[in-house]
């Protein structure tokens, strides 16, 4: 199967799962076990020896090192994304932290652009500043700046591509360049895009991380995080996931293994839908801007042209009002619901302000580049058309 398996559709539905298992069952079964009994003492030294010479073994000694269930997920992920080696976490954040944890030490530095996830700037401007490792941020789009910030001290460079929650897509080519030529890692989040609308690996980024709990697990039933990339870096990580202890349990490993299955059906709707409403909004009097990389309109829409198949499901928009009619306008939709979380098949909506900036003042959040209009809609894989005409009707109340 793994030679004939070139398309997305066909790698998400069979990639790395094994067709003989031990129970001949079509579903991957779910391994719910904590540890794994040995047959007698020599089946354990066999275990220990195979460690020592390979730093793995063909089987697992215990639940926090591993498991059958997420195991297969990881290889449909390594497949996915064209990376070597994968790696599953508890959620998203343990994927970015496990892996700046491992990477990083005291006295290092790393460039983080100013645009990712907050929970992540927050880590490393907090979290990680009290180990002694510093952190410079540096402006979405600014390349010259990304050069510059670089130190003898910087280890690695982060982003996201797309960002949260203006969308801005990173030139993988230009901050891989500035990566090679001063000898650093360079890590995307990418979990906006998923592997159907742009790989990094391709393009030669190291490491590609992922909150699964959004568009590869697909339904918001499930939290994971996922980090693919060489097998070196990749076996580093792991090591410190035995030890930090952010193990993904079989159980939601299984739902996320289910979800992949249908990612490229799903996100191709995503796409559509985002598209659409997009263009859409752009045309609407009541709609002051839209971001969305899809659009001319956007800053990055030419290198997102370049480096991605689709633009996902993720429009955000400000409207013409103010707080109380921008939230007057979200209470009038009808078919999204109001939540933080994007890439399930159910539409979420949310006032950024509110939802991920409510104990800033206006002025601090208009600092952060958030004004009180800004709307974030995740677009989930319902009707095309029912989604405008319930957003018409929405802005018609404002």
């Amino acid at each position: 199967m793994q030679s004939v398996a070139k398309g997305f559709s066909t790698q998400v539905v069979h990639a790395g799962e094994q067709r003989d298992n031990h129970y001949h069952s079509l579903t991957t079964p779910i391994v719910q076990t904590a540890l794994y009994v040995f047959r007698d003492t020599a089946d354990m030294i066999d275990y220990q020896e195979q460690i020592m010479t390979r730093g793995e073994a063909d089987r697992e000694e215990y639940g926090r090192y591993g498991n059958p269930t997420v195991q297969a997920v990881e290889r449909k992920l390594v497949a996915l994304e064209g990376g070597e080696a994968a790696l599953l976490f508890a959620t998203g954040m343990c994927a970015v932290t496990s892996t700046l944890l491992t990477l990083l030490s005291a006295s290092d530095h790393l460039v983080l652009t100013s645009d990712c996830y907050r929970r992540t700037r927050q880590f490393c401007q907090t979290f990680l500043k009290r180990l002694g490792i510093a952190t410079t941020l540096v402006p979405p789009g600014d390349y010259a700046a990304m050069e510059a910030a670089v130190q003898p001290n910087t280890r690695l460079i982060f982003s996201e591509s797309p960002t949260n929650p203006y969308l801005r897509v990173l030139d993988l080519p230009r901050a891989v360049d500035i990566a090679r030529r001063n000898n650093l890692i360079l890590i995307v989040d990418s979990t906006f895009a998923t592997p159907i609308n742009q790989r990094p690996v391709e393009f030669g980024v190291d490491l590609v991380i992922h909150s699964a709990t959004k568009y590869l697990g697909g339904h918001n039933d499930l939290l994971a995080g996922a980090v693919i990339g060489p097998r070196e870096l990749v076996a580093e990580i792991k090591k410190s996931r035995g030890v930090l202890g952010g193990i993904t349990g079989p159980q939601d490993a299984y739902l996320l293994l289910r979800g992949l299955k249908t990612l490229a059906l799903r996100v191709q709707r995503h796409n559509e839908n985002g598209m659409r409403v997009a263009q859409f909004l752009e045309g609407h009097p009541k709609v002051r801007r839209v971001y969305y990389p899809g659009l001319s309109s956007h800053p990055d829409y030419a290198v997102a042209q370049e480096q991605m198949t689709g633009f996902g499901g993720v429009v955000s928009f400000e409207i013409e009002g103010d707080l109380e009619s921008t939230g007057t306008f979200i209470d009038a939709l009808c078919l999204p619901y109001i939540g933080p979380s994007l890439g399930g098949v159910e539409s979420l909506v949310e006032q950024v302000a509110l939802q991920s900036y409510y104990e800033l003042t206006t002025e601090q959040r208009r600092q952060a580049g958030i004004s009180n209009e800004l709307v974030r809609y995740a677009l989930g894989i319902e009707d095309t058309d029912d989604l405008i005409a319930d957003l018409e009707q929405a802005l018609e109340k404002i």
